[in-house]
């Protein structure tokens, strides 16, 4: 009973001495994927894997991910094909880039606009940004995780990677999924948002 407790005031402790408005918004998030991981309609599990489906496996929140980072506009840039799990060839353009400091380093990550996106009126502020790091293949999906941004009205842009999610087709083939690029890969270990799905044992 004591050690319960002890986990209980560990936990929600950590919490509360985390900025209280961040937390939210990553438990909102949260909750909303797993409404749409849930759902018979949005789902992107096979069916066999919905059945059993409760909740998918997160890292710990950690509001030192929420980063506010420098944005820098890129104007002019040539469309181009991003690479993607299978022959599908997605128009992107790189929108700007994110400057920001972690784990001592100075970061740089491009953040992309889909073209073929950005003609409908509910992504016409979407931007994307794809990227891998060391919990890669581990801790988390193989080929990389996502972050939805939108376009910033000054020159900061919140980076949190406690909303990082692994592409569908880290839980069915039948998806094609982009493929982050080479630059921007971290040579460090990203231990927040979504971590790499686990069949249940009688699906592997």
């Amino acid at each position: 009973m004591f050690r319960l407790f002890f986990v209980f005031v560990f936990f929600f402790g950590n919490l509360l001495a985390q900025d209280p408005s961040d937390v939210r918004r990553i438990l909102t998030f949260q909750d909303d994927l797993n409404k749409e991981f849930a759902s018979e309609e949005k789902s992107p599990l096979l069916p066999k894997d919905l059945k059993q489906f409760k909740t998918l496996d997160f890292f710990k929140i950690d509001t030192s991910y929420c980063i506010r980072a420098k944005f820098v506009r890129t104007p002019y840039e040539t469309p181009f094909i991003m690479k993607t799990t299978t022959g599908r060839e997605p128009l992107y353009v790189k929108y700007g880039e994110a400057h920001f400091i972690m784990n001592e380093k100075n970061v740089v990550l491009n953040i992309y606009q889909n073209q073929g996106l950005k003609a409908q009126p509910e992504y016409e502020d979407y931007l994307f940004l794809p990227f891998t790091d060391l919990t890669n293949g581990e801790q988390s999906y193989a080929g990389g995780r996502f972050i939805d941004l939108k376009i910033p009205e000054g020159d900061l842009i919140l980076i949190d990677f406690n909303t990082a999610y692994n592409p569908y087709c880290a839980y069915n083939d039948r998806y094609s999924c982009p493929i982050p690029p080479q630059e921007n890969h971290l040579d460090f270990k990203i231990v927040a948002g979504v971590k790499k799905y686990k069949k249940y044992p009688d699906n592997e």
